[in-house]
């Protein structure tokens, strides 16, 4: 399947990386179970899916409130990465959308708008030899308000001097388009890993 972009003269495109970029949200998901199957924590993968784009503290403390559990916040998040590190090897890109950056690169300045963390990013990136293609990373820890608060996707504009009204977003979540709206920005909705099987 093809990824039809909205109409418009765009001068950057900014991506959400996991997901959208990276077909990493399955390999992510595999990781979130092992790293909580250690402290007794279920994760159903509908909700997984339905949380997509919410910052990792904030998943893990949602579900101590909701499972009555006492995880440490930051045990469990270096775990579920150190979990997903090990299975970069599986990782492939989203076809649809190295289509486009392969299409329009060199032409206009690309970033990387993401809730995860910049080691996460640049190891996904660096895998799939893509880092090279991006002039700017704006990652966790880069911004105070995570999306759907438009705060990075407007600082991405700023590092790459091109004004909100002229970035496309790609993005594959609902608080990602939330956050690209919110700036003013056009968005495409990269389709979940099951529609675009079903596509195929």
């Amino acid at each position: 399947m093809s990824l039809p972009l909205p109409p418009g003269d765009f001068r950057a495109y900014l991506f959400d990386c996991d997901g959208t970029i990276v077909d990493s949200m399955p390999l992510h998901y595999a990781a979130w179970c092992s790293a909580l199957d250690e402290w007794g924590c279920e994760f159903p993968e509908e909700l997984f899916y339905a949380w997509g784009g919410r910052p990792i503290a904030d998943i893990i403390a949602t579900l101590n409130a909701r499972h009555g559990l006492t995880m440490p916040v930051d045990t469990v998040a270096r775990r579920q990465e150190e979990l997903y590190h090990r299975s970069l090897p599986e990782l492939t890109a989203v076809p649809e959308v190295l289509a486009h950056i392969e299409d329009a690169h060199g032409r206009i300045p690309f970033a990387v708008v993401s809730g995860s963390t910049r080691e996460g990013v640049t190891a996904s990136l660096g895998t799939l030899g893509l880092l090279d293609r991006f002039e700017a990373l704006v990652c966790a820890g880069d911004y105070t308000r995570p999306k759907p608060d438009p705060e990075a996707f407007l600082l991405a504009a700023r590092r790459l001097g091109v004004p909100p009204a002229d970035c496309l977003v790609f993005e594959d979540t609902e608080l990602g388009i939330q956050a690209a709206t919110a700036a003013g920005m056009a968005s495409v909705r990269v389709p979940q890993p099951w529609e675009r099987a079903a596509a195929a």
